[in-house]
């Protein structure tokens, strides 16, 4: 029996298969409650074979994923908290325009 492989590590990061799709973005859907077949219509380059065997890899993997993403968030973080200090003025007009939308959508 020949053994599918639907998840890859290149780059630094977790990609499925043979595809520009990050795991990041299948998990974080299949975390917030999207069904495999909404995902699959999010990344129509994906099948939903591979969408289905991304979720049973990070269900499989999920200690490890989720250390994965974990680290991916805190160096996300420092990066803004950089970006945020190194330029105060469009860091504060960002902030007053997520302001702003927010009370739009009230």
């Amino acid at each position: 029996m020949i053994e599918k492989s639907y998840v890859e590590k290149r780059e630094g990061g977790y990609w499925v298969a043979d595809s520009r799709v990050s795991l990041d973005s299948i998990v974080y859907a299949f975390l917030e409650g999207h069904t495999a077949e909404s995902i699959q219509q999010s990344f129509p380059v994906l099948t939903l074979e591979q969408v289905y065997g991304s979720i049973t890899y990070y269900l499989a993997n999920g200690e490890s994923i989720d250390a994965y993403l974990q680290e991916q968030q805190a160096a996300f973080e420092a990066l803004k908290d950089k970006l945020r200090r190194r330029h105060p003025q469009m860091a504060q007009r960002m902030a007053e325009i997520k302001q702003q939308r927010q009370a739009a959508q009230a």
